[in-house]
């Protein structure tokens, strides 16, 4: 009896530290906490060396982002902004350690453009396609679930989900006016020689292409049969509190016929304009979620499968998961190689740490500073 009791009472006092574990994990309200570098053992040196970093150097793309976008796709056949744009702020953004805003700089509030860093929200609106049984694997085939002439043809037939997310479909088309073959052609070569291109078996080459990721939006709108914007905020941002200021557009002409209703379909950045508007704060709040496995506040948004899968390297690209970014192949020297991160032209990045409960948010800094930031970041954690 003796033995029963002592066994029921170490069950006990599992359950119970599991409670007061589960109890101690902050999630932030619409009010969110900050602590000091000292409260949460950081080293403070190294962490303002990074904010530093960060503020001192600035992306170099023009603030207008009309003439940016101009000047960065200057070489493409007919190209042509036919989305929103938005003049941009100075560099801004925001570390979270342990749930806890640690350390910001700049505008933190302002809706800004995101660019490619899209292209991880409108992955994880597949995500929840697959866990709401809308999607039965991404494994299938798209033109069983989107049945009008984009997958039609020998080789776009064999294009699945996953294919999609991890850009390796290699799709062949025209989407809202914009070709495929369009899109970051070679430097050197005919054009002509680039449309006749001998085609890749889906699955087996990785090609950044924004039409091919504006086609699974597409191909999402028909499974959700309504905006995606919706579905992201209805499913994600409101449960994680989320402000109401961001915005996720599409094409003056990528309206589509959805049960009767005229709805836009969105893109997946701003390769021609459009693409997710959004603050530091709710880049940060979608970061945390997914450093915490899904999960906010005792509720399972996405499952830790899809969170799990999302971040692991595609066959055809290590460095790629479902539109997120590995640092498998470690990118980023001295920074953990099982983090992974969103990222958008001009310098926007969602970086997830989960080893070290860690999100940081960054905007409008240089590229080639984000190795040496993280790393600055990362020893103030280690106080090394």
């Amino acid at each position: 009896m003796k033995k029963i009791y002592t066994i029921l009472s170490i069950f006990w006092l599992s359950l119970n530290c599991q409670n007061i574990s589960a109890q101690a994990v902050y999630f932030p309200d619409a009010a969110w906490k900050t602590k000091t570098p000292e409260e949460l053992k950081l080293d403070k040196k190294w962490l303002d060396s990074a904010v530093s970093m960060a503020i001192n150097n600035e992306n170099k793309v023009d603030r207008d982002l009309r003439i940016a976008i101009l000047k960065a796709y200057v070489n493409e056949p007919n190209y042509k902004i036919i989305g929103q744009t938005k003049t941009r702020s100075a560099p801004a953004g925001v570390i979270i350690k342990n749930g806890y805003i640690v350390a910001q700089w700049g505008d933190i509030q302002r809706v800004d453009m995101s660019f490619s860093a899209t292209k991880s929200f409108l992955s994880t609106v597949g995500g929840l396609a697959v866990d709401n049984g809308l999607i039965g694997s991404v494994q299938d085939k798209v033109s069983n679930y989107v049945w009008d002439d984009s997958f039609e043809g020998e080789h776009n037939a064999k294009i699945t989900w996953e294919h999609l997310l991890t850009q390796s479909s290699d799709w062949s088309g025209t989407l809202f006016g914009l070709h495929d073959w369009a899109d970051r052609p070679p430097k050197e070569g005919k054009i002509d020689d680039w449309k006749s291109r001998k085609f890749f078996e889906p699955g087996a080459n990785y090609e950044y292409n924004d039409v091919r990721v504006n086609l699974l939006a597409y191909s999402l709108l028909q499974v959700w049969r309504q905006p995606l914007p919706v579905v992201l905020r209805e499913k994600l941002m409101n449960p994680i509190g989320a402000s109401t200021t961001w915005r996720w557009f599409g094409y003056e002409n990528s309206f589509v016929n959805v049960d009767g209703i005229m709805v836009q379909s969105v893109s997946g950045g701003g390769h021609h304009g459009g693409g997710l508007f959004i603050n530091s704060l709710d880049m940060a709040r979608f970061g945390l979620l997914f450093a915490r496995k899904g999960k906010w506040n005792g509720q399972q948004l996405i499952s830790e499968k899809w969170i799990n899968a999302a971040r692991q390297p595609s066959s055809a690209n290590k460095s790629y998961g479902y539109l997120w970014w590995t640092n498998l192949e470690s990118s980023w020297k001295n920074v953990p190689t099982d983090i992974y991160y969103a990222a958008g032209f001009g310098g926007n990045y969602i970086v997830v740490d989960e080893k070290h409960d860690l999100v940081v948010v960054a905007r409008w800094i240089d590229d080639t500073k984000m190795n040496d930031f993280i790393s600055l970041i990362i020893r103030a954690i280690e106080n090394k």
